[in-house]
């Protein structure tokens, strides 16, 4: 492959080989400077935004700034654009670690709760012993591997370490990101930009505690693999190595496909691409990837797909659910329409500077071709399935390994040929001692060409996406994080509840929302449709009364209302503060419930059982 044309040196003179980490450091410190003075106890409507420190938006800038001059010049060693990459993941995946207390996200707790089951259970079970929770034990593989994690660590719960996954999610992908734009390119200033947009564009939030953070790790390894060693020159450098590379695919692709449900489907749609071009028509790693898939989905899947399987057919060139908005969908508020916004233009700007980069680099549109057909090998995803509204996400997702390569390109300049290459060589040395006097004289490169509008037009746009990743990433931390009053009366609720009990909330956003899931059942009644959502505010006791009423002894009904359920309802367009205050002030003054807990972040009332029972 190619690589870019030099760059002049932004920065002369004996303090060349030291200034890189001078930017670095003071980042770091103003970073951690802002976590001393970050406080996270009343977040609003823009989450983490409105709370941290603007030290934290300086270290950013000064981050940003230092690795765009870092990775322009040609005499910097590699190991320092790795350095601000490693900073940048820091500053963007331990940040919420570092200021939280307690682990963030519902769905986080929800598959620390599947591990607590398969460890106590001892093993899978059926939809008949735990009902809707059994299809995670259909696809067992992360939580089979971090029960066997919490067991070595000899750690109560994964619980402990859950929060920093979102930074060891981030760095799993580090190498085959590397190792696929290595594939097309030498030039360390495209390989290292394409990485820092890469992290930049990731706001998504699916690296946070779940198989989809590891599968997908592993589908870009798949990906890396394939691209580098089952090209038509690859395999006539060394068919001998083929067998061991399969076997490594086979690996990986097995833990894939017994770990998610989606990431297969992605992958057979990239690897399909590839054998669309030439340079990959070797189809080993698709059909490995298609026989596994279907011997797993006519086995250990085939209960959950035969109930899912009518509404996956209906939901096929559904294009409209990925995109509708309604009753429970629809951000309200300056801060989540702010923060949704962000996170919009930040996916936008990045397919924007994308389709720039591939026009404008006719020879690196050429060169990394395959690299195009699998950024846009996920977009017929976006007509299979709605994924429950979140196929949008995962689309973009997917595309981004390609994208930000060439979004790195578009920020860079030109691509020349070899043949450019060498007749520039070969008239550069004639011109050479030109050069060298016209330098001495003029006393050095010309400030117009030292600092054009090619050096700060890109780091205009790269500083723009980084400091927006903040929003679209930390945007709904009022959602997401529980602080340590509501985990302390989630516990205390599951502490007491007998088995066969009953926990009624307004949604599912709150910790440990599915523990116990194998004796206790649940029910949200924002799931509901409108007409009894709506009865249940005009009549919120009474509601509520008829519908925990069929617990039968010893098992009790629980009504919980916490700081979690309100900030989703409330963010998410369904109930409002002032609805759900009516229905907690109606259930405290019915002599039918009894307050059993009660602290800063919520409410824990029983149902007190028909005449005769314990009062």
């Amino acid at each position: 492959m190619t690589d870019l044309s030099d760059l002049p040196p932004v920065w002369s003179g004996r303090g060349v080989p030291a200034w890189p980490g001078v930017p670095l450091l003071v980042a770091l410190a103003l970073w951690a400077y802002a976590m001393r003075h970050t406080d996270v106890s009343r977040l609003d409507d823009y989450g983490l935004v409105s709370a941290l420190h603007p030290a934290f938006w300086a270290g950013l800038a000064v981050l940003t700034t230092g690795f765009w001059f870092t990775v322009r010049d040609a005499r910097r060693p590699a190991a320092w654009s790795a350095a601000y990459v490693l900073g940048l993941l820091v500053m963007e995946r331990a940040t919420q670690a570092v200021l939280y207390p307690t682990p963030l996200y519902a769905w986080g707790w929800k598959h620390e709760a599947v591990i607590d089951h398969l460890l106590t259970a001892g093993g899978l079970q059926t939809a008949e012993q735990v009902g809707d929770m059994a299809v995670y034990d259909q696809w067992p593989g992360f939580f089979a591997a971090q029960a066997a994690l919490q067991r070595l660590l000899g750690v109560d719960s994964v619980a402990m370490y859950m929060a920093w996954w979102p930074l060891v999610s981030s760095l799993m992908l580090l190498l085959p990101l590397l190792l696929i734009y290595r594939t097309f390119t030498e030039d360390r200033r495209l390989i290292w930009t394409a990485v820092w947009l890469f992290y930049v564009a990731n706001w998504v939030g699916q690296d946070y505690f779940s198989p989809q953070s590891v599968a997908y790790a592993l589908h870009v390894g798949v990906l890396a693999v394939v691209l580098r060693r089952f090209g038509r020159s690859a395999v006539r450098r060394g068919r001998s190595r083929q067998a061991v590379w399969t076997v490594v695919l086979t690996v990986l692709i097995v833990t894939i496909i017994i770990s998610h449900q989606l990431t297969p489907g992605m992958l057979v749609v990239c690897l399909l691409a590839l054998c669309l071009s030439r340079r990959y028509r070797d189809w080993v790693p698709l059909v490995t990837t298609v026989v596994i898939f279907l011997a797993w989905c006519l086995t250990a899947a085939l209960p959950f797909l035969s109930a899912a399987m009518p509404d996956m057919i209906r939901s096929i060139g559904d294009v409209g659910a990925n995109v509708e908005t309604g009753y429970g969908a629809t951000p309200t508020g300056t801060g989540a329409i702010a923060t949704s916004w962000a996170a919009r233009l930040l996916s936008g700007s990045v397919l924007l500077l994308a389709a720039v980069g591939v026009l404008r680099q006719r020879v690196l549109r050429h060169r990394a071709w395959p690299l195009l057909l699998v950024a846009a090998a996920p977009l017929p995803m976006f007509a299979a399935s709605s994924y429950g509204s979140e196929m949008i996400f995962r689309v973009l997702l997917f595309m981004l390994p390609g994208a930000a390569f060439f979004a790195a390109a578009a920020l860079l300049p030109k691509v020349r040929t070899l043949a450019a290459d060498a007749a520039a060589q070969e008239a550069g040395n004639r011109q050479s001692a030109t050069r060298q006097s016209a330098t001495r004289q003029s006393g050095g490169p010309s400030k117009a060409r030292r600092w054009g509008i090619g050096t700060w037009v890109p780091l205009a746009a790269l500083l723009g996406g980084t400091l927006a990743f903040v929003p679209a990433y930390s945007g709904k931390d009022r959602i997401n994080y529980f602080p340590p009053q509501e985990v302390a009366l989630v516990r205390q609720l599951f502490e007491q509840a007998p088995d066969g009990s009953l926990v009624v909330a307004a949604n599912r956003n709150y910790p440990d929302a599915y523990a116990s899931y194998g004796s206790v059942d649940h029910y949200w009644f924002l799931d509901d449709a409108r007409s009894h959502v709506d009865e249940i505010v005009r009549h919120p006791a009474a509601t509520l009364a008829r519908d925990m009423a069929g617990v039968e002894r010893p098992g009790r009904a629980y009504f919980l209302l916490t700081q979690g359920q309100l900030a989703n309802s409330e963010m998410n367009g369904q109930l409002d503060k002032a609805q759900l205050d009516r229905i907690r002030r109606s259930v405290a003054a019915s002599p039918r419930f009894r307050l059993v807990a009660e602290n800063s972040a919520g409410s824990l009332y029983v149902l007190n059982q028909s005449e005769g029972a314990e009062r």
